[in-house]
């Protein structure tokens, strides 16, 4: 994993997010060539859940990636005001989540929004509100692929579910979400195994169903599916990487780009000090001692954490005082981005003067 080297960081107001332009676009531009260079843009659909920022998305349809994957209809909306031109709500919209997708649908008439079903109640309610006989809404089927997650197994009950969209009018079968959620083994030799599993049985389908439209893998498997396959690719950690990711995914040629900066507020102790760093900062969901690095103290162990402080045992707490300011890398960026309302932007360490919003952490 790459050291960030931030030369600016001491104006950032911490707890802060920072991301790095420079390193965004270079990841871009990594994420284009792992699928052929510009002949293989088309199957780019990238996951923006993890920058959930306007200006990110603006910079991937500017490289030629028009293409992306949503969670939610705040993601969706945001994508659609990055210049995106077709969207795919990869989360079953139920209640007024429906209400909320239509609303996008006809506030960019210019914009080609799909959804995910995996169920045939939910299938109905789509089709109620969003079909449309001259403006055909598509909806894919959720695969469950062994993450247990969502999704329907390939198999009888799947070939129902599109025999009944394609029975609809004003609809389209848009094609098949497959997720591998479930594949993080370090071990590339294993996640390749585990992957060519899924990519096999949907070659399978594929043969019977050849003009099936694919969307697959995340992450961790984004060069396996690039390698093994012809179909549409959507990772989303790879534009700003992280330290978890870093460390497990040596194969995956991408930088971290996006980080915080915390300050020393307290020296409780000889071999601790306390920063600000709580759980409304950084991603709690990992244990403790693997929530975040430093770079600049790379032997710091986090011992306890509440909702705004963070205590380290260091090795000398005499080289710290109070109020020095240094970077963390988050080991899961994607949640720690929706803790913080903006990004202090930086490119090559430096500051451009750029604030951007973390518009998608906000609901409709």
């Amino acid at each position: 994993m790459n050291k960030p080297d931030l030369q600016d960081i001491e104006s950032i107001s911490t707890p802060g997010l920072w991301v790095d332009k420079a390193a965004v676009q270079r990841n871009i531009s990594q994420m284009i060539q792992d699928v052929g260079g510009k002949p293989g843009i088309n199957r780019l659909r990238p996951h923006i859940k993890t920058h959930k920022m306007v200006e990110i998305v603006a910079m991937q349809v500017a490289a030629g990636i028009e293409k992306c994957k949503a969670a939610t209809p705040m993601e969706a909306k945001i994508a659609a005001m990055g210049g995106a031109t077709d969207i795919l709500l990869a989360h079953q919209p139920v209640g007024s989540k429906i209400e909320q997708l239509a609303l996008l649908i006809d506030e960019y008439p210019g914009t080609k929004f799909s959804c995910i079903v995996d169920d045939p109640k939910a299938l109905d309610q789509a089709c109620t509100s969003f079909g449309n006989p001259d403006r055909p809404f598509s909806i894919w089927i959720d695969v469950d692929c062994g993450m247990h997650r969502s999704g329907i197994e390939l198999g009888e009950n799947l070939d129902i579910l599109r025999q009944t969209i394609e029975s609809r009018k004003g609809v389209l079968f848009g094609g098949l979400h497959v997720y591998d959620g479930h594949i993080h083994n370090p071990s590339l030799a294993e996640r390749r195994e585990a992957a060519l599993a899924i990519i096999s049985s949907v070659r399978d389908y594929k043969d019977l169903h050849n003009d099936t439209t694919v969307v697959g893998g995340g992450t961790p498997t984004f060069g396996i599916w690039t390698n093994e396959s012809d179909w549409e690719c959507s990772p989303g950690t790879t534009i700003f990487w992280d330290c978890g990711y870093g460390e497990n995914y040596p194969d995956l040629k991408y930088e971290v780009a996006a980080g915080l900066v915390t300050r020393v507020i307290s020296k409780p102790g000889a071999n601790r000090v306390c920063v600000d760093l709580g759980h409304k900062s950084v991603a709690a969901e990992m244990p403790l001692e693997q929530r975040v690095i430093f770079p600049a103290i790379p032997t710091a162990k986090a011992i306890s954490q509440s909702e705004e402080h963070l205590v380290l045992q260091v090795s000398d707490s005499s080289k710290l005082e109070v109020g020095d300011a240094f970077v963390a890398i988050p080991r899961h960026i994607c949640p720690t981005v929706a803790l913080h309302s903006y990004a202090t932007v930086l490119e090559n360490g430096c500051h451009t003067g750029e604030r951007w919003k973390v518009a998608a952490r906000d609901r409709f």
